[in-house]
């Protein structure tokens, strides 16, 4: 039998399965592009909304009655907590199902659950996430940011690149930006000055930032302001090591394990809802440069995981600083 007709056959039993605590129903095969048929489309649907009774069957139902085929459903009903997580990836026929009439009739399910967010993505057909990317001097989360975008990796629009640091001409992220498109800025920031108010301006038509090791600290007022989401990422080594130079500070005390952290920014330095944490053991054979190499290569690996992770609807708010991550 076809994936297809596997999961169609099979939705009754994914209703019945998904009861309670967390489930996960995933239905292995090949790869979505090598499956899709060119009239089908990929579809990505979030829920968060008071637990009850029949959400799994009418969000099935919703996607079964206009066609569409259910791939793989996430649901997760913490325990003791009267609150529900879901997320559902389907193809569907967009003749049969137009993209309006689908966010109408999510929005009913909404209404009738009375949910907290219900967001339904079409990524071949919605526009990318629109960012801005924040950096100070270091450049290797910015260049790995601007290479997965290029590659296809990352499914953003980069709108532009702001730094407190100033890049000379013909360096190699200045000629990258350059041949590509996207405007560069240097506000030189003071203790006095964060030069808010600028980038402000200039992130404003923008889905969500990125600071990608910017060294500032993003004040209330501009959190605000903003009103959308900041993914930061910093190290993560343990244990914690403060000020300048951590990576020496970790070196010189021989800790054995690094990590690193993305989190969405609060007005808590640092101590935002965690979307990725990645670590790596280190040993006596490292000597500095490769103790700053892995460092700085989990900062890369857990920044594009999160903001993948983020535009693939996979990250949900729960309870006051934590995160679902299906």
């Amino acid at each position: 039998m076809s994936l297809i007709g596997r999961v169609s056959s099979s939705l009754p039993q994914v209703v019945k399965f998904a009861k309670r605590s967390f489930k996960s129903v995933n239905f292995p095969g090949e790869s979505l592009d090598s499956i899709l048929p060119p009239t089908l489309a990929h579809g990505i649907h979030v829920f968060h909304c008071p637990d009850g009774v029949g959400i799994v069957a009418k969000l099935s139902d919703c996607i079964a009655s206009n066609g569409g085929n259910i791939l793989g459903a996430d649901v997760y009903v913490p325990e003791k907590k009267k609150v529900f997580y879901s997320r559902s990836e389907f193809i569907f026929d967009p003749v049969n199902w137009p993209r309006q009439q689908m966010d109408e009739d999510f929005f009913k399910l909404s209404r009738r659950f009375n949910a907290m967010k219900s967001v339904v993505r079409v990524p071949d057909v919605d526009p990318k996430y629109k960012i801005a990317v924040l950096v100070s001097k270091q450049d290797h989360c910015l260049v790995d940011l601007l290479h997965g975008w290029q590659d296809g990796r990352l499914p953003v629009h980069i709108t532009c690149v702001i730094s407190n640091h100033d890049r000379v001409p013909n360096t190699h992220v200045i000629r990258f930006l350059e041949r590509h498109g996207i405007p560069y800025h240097h506000l030189h920031t003071t203790k006095e000055n964060k030069r808010e108010g600028e980038i402000l301006e200039l992130v404003q038509n923008t889905d969500f930032l990125v600071l990608a090791r910017y060294m500032q600290i993003l004040s209330s007022n501009f959190l605000r302001s903003y009103g959308k989401d900041i993914i930061n990422i910093h190290h993560g080594l343990l244990p914690s090591f403060k000020g300048g130079n951590p990576s020496k500070q970790a070196f010189d005390a021989g800790v054995k394990l690094i990590g690193a952290t993305s989190h969405f920014v609060t007005e808590e330095l640092d101590a935002g809802p965690i979307i990725e944490q990645m670590v790596e053991r280190v040993s006596h054979r490292d000597n500095l440069e490769s103790f700053v190499q892995k460092s700085e290569n989990l900062e890369k690996q857990c920044l594009a995981k999160a903001i993948r992770s983020y535009c693939e609807l996979r990250v949900l708010p729960y309870e006051t600083n934590k995160t679902v991550v299906f």
